[in-house]
């Protein structure tokens, strides 16, 4: 039987996502250790993509198979309590043996999230804390310059060994709630560090005060060096994976439905 869940955890203390050496402690490491513990068996997962060490998620998806009822409420209660503290599986459920967690995915919804105030705060946590605020109305007029089907090279972190690098950019959106920036993305794949240097590109533009066509003029080079540094993972986070085939700007809205 195929098992689709839906996983939530605080990136801070993983060295990424994807099984590594043992010796690393991995998001998919722990969740395999916590299922084989149950199942007394080694039980391989498959997540809908990786996310870099210090990335958090909440609407990471994974699918593993298994001769088990994982349909019980009893076994999700049991995996959780499993669980290092740091992570939760949200929900579990029986799901057709052709659907694949990555393969099946047509977009995945990531947000940074900022912080600007004169001081920061000690309970500022799982973002990146500026003093000034950035122009919100020129981080979008910038922004809009991604969505479509672009190669994204200039955005991909050296060391990336996929040579894949055109991505369909959905959703390109920052919004401000009070002291709180959000730079939304939703695209079909994204690049390695391909977030996180979008977003230090955009900081980079407004504190230089470049205009937001800059932004364009990165993107169409093609050269990583004509972009600005990668902003700390701290901020980043994977907030869910879209299967079903529909509108995305339906789907955006109502991702916190």
């Amino acid at each position: 039987m195929r098992y689709v869940l839906t996983l939530e955890y605080k990136g801070t203390n993983f060295s990424g996502s994807q099984r590594q050496n043992s010796k690393y402690r991995t998001v998919q490491g722990e969740l395999e250790k916590a299922l084989s513990t149950l199942t007394k068996e080694y039980t391989r997962t498959i997540f809908s993509g990786r996310t870099d060490a210090g990335v958090h998620a909440r609407g990471q998806v994974v699918h593993f198979d298994s001769e088990l009822n994982f349909s019980n409420p009893k076994m999700l209660y049991s995996l959780n309590g499993i669980l290092p503290t740091d992570m939760s599986v949200k929900e579990i459920t029986s799901i057709n043996e052709n659907f694949h967690a990555q393969k099946s995915a047509i977009g995945r919804f990531y947000r940074y999230k900022i912080i600007s105030r004169p001081q920061r705060s000690a309970f500022d946590e799982d973002c990146l804390y500026i003093r000034d605020c950035p122009d919100i109305e020129k981080i979008n007029k910038a922004l809009s310059f991604l969505v479509g089907e672009h190669d994204f090279s200039s955005f991909k972190k050296n060391g990336s060994g996929n040579p894949a690098t055109v991505c369909n950019m959905y959703i390109a959106k920052c919004i401000q709630n009070k002291n709180e920036i959000f730079v939304d993305l939703v695209a079909n794949r994204f690049l390695y560090g391909m977030v996180r240097t979008i977003v230090g590109t955009l900081l980079y533009i407004d504190r230089n005060s470049l205009c937001p066509e800059m932004l364009k003029e990165i993107l169409d080079s093609g050269d990583r060096t004509k972009a600005g540094p990668a902003v700390s993972p701290n901020g980043l986070t994977l907030m869910k994976v879209i299967y079903n085939n529909i509108n995305m700007e339906m789907a955006y809205e109502n991702l916190f439905g």
